[in-house]
């Protein structure tokens, strides 16, 4: 094949083509919780999780939504020239409340200058059907992502990890939100204890069957306070993390499995120096990254969906 740009469907330029510009998302914390933290399925929350590795300086719950946006509009407007953004209810489950508390969130972040939309981190297992309706409507009038935690296939895994979902009331949740209007994304996580390379290669079959538009994936990160970094140092035996070389390579061959549609938002995701346990990489860029799987695909003559059967 001829390849004039990259050799799977990146994010960026899907972002272009449907605004014609670039638009830069901005990342909210409004104080939600989780229902396997809270007791309502379980306590503790993921084995993984540490929702801090994740939050930017301006991200802070006690801030109002529209306080939160105008310093992250102000912080990225220093570095570029981006004009509209999208507000990113991103920490916990951002779902996880009763429809009219919902609407007075999202609707505060619409009402903020510059703001185009929403991406809505939730769990496929935390949205009822009044509030897809909601999404539906608002959807006629704004760009409306859902971005739903899958994290593994597997349903074994979902059990050890604490996940309290099943893969199954994942692809529920799916079917019941296709065709709404609204962009659906799936995140998943390589490498989880437990999981062999066919068991992840698994995963790129099982998520091309859903009728996803984005996908966000990243290796397993250990991180401190989490369930699973007592885990790690107790029997590190279990764990096969990966190496950036081991990981660059399977990435390159797992995108072959994907349906070639998919919009891939992230390979990689890079938890805070003095969060995180293991693995560590040595500080590279993630642009370098980046240009290393662009390497490797070219190196090995493959690209998304290469492999892809219906």
């Amino acid at each position: 094949m001829d390849f004039i740009g990259k050799r799977y469907n990146d994010y960026n330029s899907f972002i272009k083509l449907h605004f014609g510009e670039r638009v830069q998302k901005i990342s909210l914390d409004v104080g939600f919780s989780c229902p396997n933290r809270d007791g309502s399925k379980g306590y503790g929350g993921c084995t993984y999780c540490n929702n801090n590795t994740f939050n930017p300086d301006y991200c802070e719950p006690q801030k109002s939504i529209a306080a939160q946006l105008q310093e992250g509009i102000e912080f990225f407007a220093k570095r570029g020239k981006n004009k509209k953004f999208l507000a990113y209810f991103q920490a916990y489950t951002n779902t996880y409340s009763d429809l009219e508390s919902l609407k007075a969130m999202y609707e505060e972040a619409l009402n903020v200058p510059k703001v185009a939309g929403l991406v809505i981190g939730t769990r496929p297992d935390c949205i009822a059907d009044e509030v897809i309706a909601y999404l539906e409507e608002l959807s006629k009038d704004y760009f409306i992502s859902l971005d739903f935690g899958v994290e593994s296939t597997n349903e074994k895994t979902l059990l050890d990890i604490n996940r309290c979902h099943t893969f199954s009331d994942t692809v529920a949740m799916f079917e019941k939100c296709k065709d709404k209007g609204f962009h659906l994304g799936a995140h998943i996580i390589m490498g989880l204890p437990g999981e062999s390379k066919n068991d992840l290669m698994q995963h790129a079959v099982e998520l091309s069957k859903l009728p996803i538009d984005t996908l966000k994936i990243h290796h397993l990160q250990i991180v401190r306070n989490s369930v699973m970094a007592v885990q790690y140092k107790r029997n590190p035996e279990n764990f096969d993390l990966f190496t950036l070389e081991t990981y660059i390579d399977f990435v390159t061959d797992f995108i072959g499995y994907l349906r070639p549609d998919i919009v891939i938002e992230r390979f990689i995701s890079e938890a805070p120096k003095e969060l995180l346990v293991a693995p560590k990489w040595g500080g590279i860029r993630k642009q370098e990254i980046l240009d290393r799987i662009d390497q490797k695909l070219k190196a090995k003559n493959t690209w998304q969906g290469k492999y892809y059967k219906v």
